[in-house]
């Protein structure tokens, strides 16, 4: 009886390990619908992650976008303090136009309050003129926004008043608000009806020229006025002192040149864009944030601004002295 139980256990024992085999063989890989289940579940997670991993990466975006607006801002607290006024922009009269001007912006003139004496120094600024200072087309990093992703790489050859010259100068996200008024341009004679635009809009001054009188704390030509904080009535901590733009949208946009750093909030936020040659209906304040955009305030605060803000409330910001009660949003 036990040596039939052993005859019949060693014939069975090879079998048994074969079936074993078999069986290990057999859940060595996965099947094709096996494989096919995993695969889907692998992109069903990869597309519930992606979109917050680009939303998180956004937000640092933002995030730093508004400390860029924020030092600029206060570079100019700085540049007031040291001078007893805002950087002024300078254009026209003896500085000119053009590469060949000493038109220089309120950008080039904190330079050294952000970090970049060395391009200033090296510039001339503002005595020499752009084509002269060798350095209008640098690339100053604090100017520009990490989510604009509609900017070309380096500088922009199409810029207002440089395109026809082939003249290369640096961009910029970042604009000083001219104010509220627009639509008259007195180096052209043209009013508001030869200007074409849809937001013609008087001033708190009485002018609708807001490229050469803005009615907010900085334009083209405000070396004349002398902007300083006691010109604020309103208070500085609501009044707007830069805003957010994208070069693609306006070709008026660039860092160096005093006609190409300021724009005004008689447009609407995020307006639909256009021909950026369209100055009259373009020059105004946009950025690629989901829902609205970044302004400093004259005290060297920054704030999200949505784009729904009411226009009224929206342009009462953008003014120095309009007497308007407003309550920041």
């Amino acid at each position: 009886m036990v040596r039939l139980s052993r005859q019949i256990a060693e014939t069975l024992a090879p079998e048994s390990g074969r079936r074993a085999a078999r069986r290990y063989v057999g859940r060595a890989g996965l099947t094709a619908i096996e494989l096919l289940v995993v695969i889907s579940i692998i992109g069903l997670l990869a597309a519930l992650l992606l979109p917050a991993v680009q939303q998180t990466r956004e937000a640092a975006r933002r995030t730093q976008c508004k400390d860029h607006i924020r030092q600029i801002a206060l570079a100019c607290e700085s540049f007031h303090a040291a001078h007893g006024q805002y950087p002024p922009g300078q254009m026209f009269d003896e500085y000119g136009i053009g590469p060949d001007s000493t038109a220089w912006s309120f950008l080039a003139r904190i330079l050294p309050y952000v970090s970049a004496h060395d391009v200033f120094r090296e510039g001339g600024i503002p005595h020499k003129t752009l084509a002269e200072s060798g350095i209008a087309d640098a690339t100053i990093a604090l100017y520009l926004c990490p989510s604009d992703a509609t900017r070309t790489p380096g500088p922009r050859w199409d810029a207002g008043n440089m395109v026809e010259h082939g003249f290369p100068v640096g961009q910029t996200n970042y604009k000083g608000v001219s104010g509220a008024n627009w639509g008259a341009d007195e180096s052209q004679d043209w009013t508001c009806a030869d200007s074409g635009t849809a937001w013609c809009n008087e001033g708190t001054n009485g002018s609708y020229d807001g490229l050469n009188h803005g009615d907010g704390m900085l334009y083209r030509t405000d070396y004349k006025v002398r902007r300083h904080h006691g010109q604020v009535k309103d208070g500085l901590g609501q009044t707007f002192l830069i805003g957010e733009a994208l070069p693609a949208n306006d070709i008026y946009t660039s860092w160096p040149y005093a006609n190409n750093a300021y724009s005004t909030c008689a447009i609407p936020p995020n307006a639909p864009g256009g021909d950026p040659t369209d100055w009259p209906n373009h020059q105004s304040f946009r950025s690629l944030h989901s829902g609205g955009l970044h302004f400093a305030f004259a005290d060297g605060s920054a704030r999200f601004i949505s784009q729904n803000i009411s226009l009224e409330v929206y342009r009462g910001l953008a003014t120095i002295d309009g007497g308007e009660v407003l309550e920041v949003p």
